[in-house]
């Protein structure tokens, strides 16, 4: 199933009448929202974010969720990719965040930092056994300074990669956002040692002017 599969039809580009009472960069936020046809599929979709066509995508090619599967969900504010797992079947999801995120039927929202013994043990306790997909859309706040960001996200997606070895069963799949740059070479590494397939996609939902793109793992080897 193609991405464009879940868009509804578009429209001309919408402008805002009330332009005069936004600065020039929220007026170019606010129109970017109204036209992008992702946030317009995620709100006739039921959705809570956008980023939830970037996980379908990624699921239709890489078969990632399976029917009754242990989901953890890192950084998992506002809970779309959550939504999704769910939408698909899983047996059990469970999402943490530093921010509140509003309930799920059927999903389990911590909050606190994965990261602290105490929030990973109640993770695990709540999650009922071994994990058989840690995802993590976990970005830093930017700098617009290239190099710095690239090495922040690399930073949370190396924690994440370290928390998903500690969790997954065998033959689990994790996956991850990073920044595209050239400093991610040794997490590749570990990466190709623990996992038997190791890929990188950037979904069409991915807007183009950003440098995002995922790391799939799958196959991991205990």
């Amino acid at each position: 199933m193609s991405p464009s599969s879940f868009l509804p039809n578009q429209r001309g580009a919408v402008r805002l009448k009330s332009a005069r009472k936004h600065s020039p960069s929220s007026q170019r936020w606010l129109e970017r929202q109204l036209n992008d046809p992702y946030v317009q599929a995620a709100k006739a979709q039921g959705y809570r974010s956008r980023a939830a066509f970037k996980l379908i995508e990624l699921d239709e090619r890489y078969k990632l969720i399976r029917p009754g599967a242990r989901v953890v969900d890192l950084g998992a504010a506002p809970g779309g990719w959550t939504q999704v797992a769910l939408k698909r079947g899983v047996g059990r999801v469970v999402g943490i965040d530093l921010l509140p995120i509003d309930p799920i039927p059927a999903a389990t929202f911590l909050t606190g930092d994965f990261q602290d013994e105490e929030a990973e043990r109640e993770l695990l306790a709540v999650l009922g056994g071994a994990a058989d997909l840690v995802l993590s859309d976990m970005a830093p706040n930017t700098t617009g300074h290239a190099a710095t960001d690239h090495l922040r996200i690399l930073a949370l997606a190396e924690l994440a990669l370290d928390f998903a070895e500690q969790v997954l069963r065998p033959g689990g799949a994790f996956v991850t956002k990073l920044f595209q740059g050239g400093a991610q070479a040794p997490m590749l590494a570990t990466l190709k040692r623990r996992f038997s397939v190791v890929r990188h996609a950037k979904p069409a939902a991915s807007r183009k002017e950003s440098r995002e793109l995922y790391l799939i793992a799958s196959g991991f080897r205990e």
